[in-house]
């Protein structure tokens, strides 16, 4: 054998070796891919430690098959997969028509197949889960029979207090704290504290509901009570509802929420204030500057500040898009650089306390986004941050000492709270 035909034969050999291992890596790949498919697919439900019953099934008597949608099924074709004729199938569209359109299932929603053995070919059972808080049985026992099941939802009160040290963002997020609850306590106080100036040293203490599905936490109920500590003493907010009166009230039974917001913008920022004698960014001379602007992202929402009418919706060269509304015989406000208005926001339309009436943007003579927000007090520009507004009115004398009684132990619980952050107190209301 001379030295070429042994090279050529090496090299056969190569290739050929090559060859196998490629299709022994590709069969195992597959497998692996299937195997994996299958899982993601189709997983077998176990039971939970403490769990014997899902769905009203005993799960000792019954094999319950978890399954997610996938894109582009349908209700016909996961039916019959999972061994249902035709006419069962109809007669379930028929007995759900009144309760739930199962031809609008959700592709990443779950449906179970149930069954009494594994390897039975027929299910007693189809469970759609369209959202975590309910889910519809169609059970296929005796006679067709579907029903639409509200989860039972446990709500427990959390309890958290804390001091200020950077942001009062952090100081909740930093502790795992829903960061929604900041949205209810600037609600509840928005009337009477500044959250665009919060110092290191304020201190706060909320009571808040969150929501729990088999134990699981799926979000946050109401704010229940939630005091402020600053420079300014301390504010409170206590929900309180009676056959008058519902809402957010003070120490003393005022409504929590005064005339006026602090502020037409959450959590923004104070870029310029009121001054008379500003220099402008644009025209390049001193301006006096009538109103105080809030930078925000572009498409934060504009509140009105109190309730009134809508004077004026519309653009002006220099103010861009704006909303003026009169609110009384003595204030006016306006809201200026908006992007676009707010759905139904038209000269002559109400508008109450908090509503959005538009969204920040930078349009007319702006340098970037944001509102310049203008308070009117009998026809002259003046400084919201410097008024003395009118305080709400306080309950009848006569409900005072109900509220009063509820806000004591209210404010015992509160008190009660001398915890670290990070110690938080959950129990049943």
């Amino acid at each position: 054998m001379n030295l070429t035909s042994l090279k050529t034969g090496k090299l056969k050999k190569r290739y050929s070796d090559i060859f196998l291992s490629f299709i022994i890596a590709s069969v195992f790949i597959f497998a692996y891919h299937l195997d994996n498919s299958k899982t993601q697919k189709s997983e077998e439900s176990q039971a939970v430690k403490g769990v014997t019953n899902r769905f009203g099934f005993n799960l000792d008597s019954f094999y319950i098959q978890e399954n997610i949608i996938q894109k582009n099924e349908v209700f016909g074709s996961i039916m019959s997969n999972a061994g249902l004729t035709s006419n069962l199938i109809m007669l379930i569209e028929h007995e759900a028509k009144d309760i739930f359109n199962i031809r609008n299932i959700q592709t990443g929603a779950k449906y179970h197949v149930i069954k009494r053995h594994e390897c039975d070919e027929t299910p007693v059972a189809i469970v759609y889960e369209p959202n975590k808080y309910k889910y519809l049985v169609c059970d296929l026992r005796n006679e067709v029979k579907v029903n639409l099941i509200e989860k039972n939802i446990e709500v427990c009160e959390q309890i958290v207090n804390g001091t200020i040290e950077s942001s009062l963002w952090k100081s909740l997020e930093k502790e795992g704290v829903n960061p929604s609850v900041i949205d209810l306590m600037e609600e509840a106080l928005s009337s009477s504290v500044d959250f665009y100036h919060t110092q290191k040293g304020d201190q706060f203490k909320l009571i808040f509901e969150n929501k729990y599905i088999d134990g699981e936490l799926i979000g946050m109920g109401r704010l229940l009570a939630a005091s402020y500590n600053n420079d300014n003493g301390a504010n409170y907010a206590i929900l309180y509802k009676s056959k008058d009166y519902e809402g957010y009230f003070d120490a003393e039974g005022r409504p929590a929420r005064k005339s006026f917001l602090k502020a037409p913008v959450k959590f923004s920022r104070i870029s310029s204030n009121y001054n008379l004698r500003r220099f402008h960014p644009i025209k390049g001379k001193t301006i006096p500057h009538l109103g105080t602007d809030y930078a925000a992202p572009y498409g934060t929402e504009i509140r009105s500040v109190a309730d009134g009418v809508v004077t004026d919706a519309t653009y002006g060269s220099g103010n861009g898009y704006f909303v003026k509304v009169k609110h009384n015989n003595i204030y006016q406000t306006q809201y200026l650089h908006m992007s676009r208005f707010a759905k139904g926001i038209r000269k002559g339309t109400r508008v109450k306390q908090g509503q959005t009436i538009g969204y920040v943007g930078s349009t007319g003579l702006s340098t970037g986004p944001h509102v310049c927000f203008r308070f009117w007090k009998n026809g002259r520009q003046v400084n919201h941050l410097n008024e003395k507004l009118p305080l709400a009115q306080p309950m009848n004398m006569s409900e005072l000492p109900t509220y009063f009684e509820f806000r004591d132990k209210v404010l015992d619980k509160l008190n009660e709270v001398s915890l670290p952050l990070h110690d938080v107190a959950v129990s049943k209301p």
